[in-house]
């Protein structure tokens, strides 16, 4: 992987804990709400309110499984799909597609 990567992701990147089989652990990435092409986030009304539909964007330099789950501050995530990127030969990063758990999802509704 390049060095430049790893040192931007330490300076300007977000903690963001990461659960896979294996465990929990935290890694640095870049983590924000993806844009709509006219700027407006998708949404749900439901009989409980507004539901964000929206997908968040990972960059980072840990590869995610479809399907694991993400937390960063008080939001839990879940991996839609991920994929490499390379610059010539070597690794760059790795960008993910997330989308918000809901919380229906989490008390087994």
């Amino acid at each position: 992987m390049t060095d430049w990567v790893r040192q931007v992701l330490e300076r300007y990147g977000q903690d963001v804990t990461v659960d896979t089989a294996d465990g929990e652990r935290t890694v640095r990435a870049f983590l924000q709400p993806m844009t709509e092409r006219d700027e407006r986030a998708r949404s749900d009304v439901t009989s409980i309110g507004w539901v964000d539909g929206r997908l968040w964007l990972y960059l980072g330099q840990t590869a995610l499984e479809e399907g694991e789950a993400l937390a960063w501050e008080a939001t839990r995530f879940r991996v839609r799909s991920c994929r490499p990127y390379y610059i010539g030969n070597a690794l760059s990063h790795y960008w993910a597609a997330l989308e918000q758990e809901r919380e229906a999802a989490e008390c087994g509704s």
